[in-house]
């Protein structure tokens, strides 16, 4: 069966950001597809340092759990990740993450290239733009496919349950997470 996977970048249980992933799961499970949300709150994610050992070990050499997250990536057909915005831009243990995943993709034959996905912004006021073009970057650098929207992926929400109070935003998300799945579905017959 295909399969995106979603990775959560929130601290926080029962998260706005996690509410706003779990409706794009529905959606994406009721075109046929399977999705698992993977979340960063309980990990501790290091950054890259750059030691080259992935180009050998086709997994990273830190060991700190995102090899278990890679490796569920590579045998996944989409990619969707949603950060709260803190202070204006994307958590850093997420960008963390998605630095050492591509490295490691680059250093293991491109794993990630032809994946379908992207990003999703949640933030009380404002940075949802300048977090969306900052994760949009790791997609792509790697060769990634990245459909739009009825408008760009994010949802204004502060306090936890907001995000579903937002229905233009969700409805935006829902859009986005139904068109990676019908590109998938396309693409990979």
């Amino acid at each position: 069966m295909k399969k995106v996977l979603m990775l959560c970048a929130s601290p926080r249980k029962e998260s706005n950001t996690m509410q706003v992933l779990e409706e794009c799961a529905r959606t994406i499970e009721e075109s046929g597809l399977e999705a698992e949300i993977v979340s960063l709150r309980q990990m501790k994610i290091r950054s890259c340092i750059a030691c080259g050992k992935c180009a050998q070990l086709h997994q990273c050499a830190l060991k700190d759990g995102l090899n278990d997250i890679i490796e569920k990536l590579k045998v996944a057909d989409g990619f969707i990740i949603g950060s709260p915005v803190y202070f204006g831009t994307a958590r850093g243990d997420l960008m963390s993450a998605l630095q050492r995943i591509g490295m490691v993709s680059m250093n293991s034959g491109n794993f990630l290239s032809w994946k379908v996905g992207g990003p999703i912004a949640v933030a009380r006021r404002g940075g949802h733009t300048a977090t969306i073009q900052e994760m949009l970057m790791f997609f792509f650098i790697n060769d990634m496919i990245v459909p739009g929207s009825t408008y760009w992926n994010m949802v204004f929400a502060h306090q936890p349950g907001e995000a579903k109070e937002d229905t233009e935003g969700i409805q935006t998300a829902v859009r986005f997470a139904d068109n990676v799945a019908q590109l998938i579905l396309k693409i990979k017959g």
